[in-house]
């Protein structure tokens, strides 16, 4: 039992896994916040430029 402990103690391929998602989903949320910020500014720059029309 003491040997299959340490052998799934020493096991890494798992864990490298759990980072790259880890790293994935930290880059997925921050690629949707900026383009959520984007859409809002073009969205008040476009009201803006309606409303100088006017």
């Amino acid at each position: 039992m003491k040997l299959l402990f340490s052998r799934f103690i020493q096991e890494e391929d798992g864990s490298t896994a759990l980072e790259y998602g880890l790293i994935a989903a930290g880059l997925s949320i921050a690629i949707v916040t900026v383009l959520v910020q984007i859409a809002s500014t073009f969205s008040r720059l476009q009201a803006s430029v309606a409303s100088a029309a006017n």
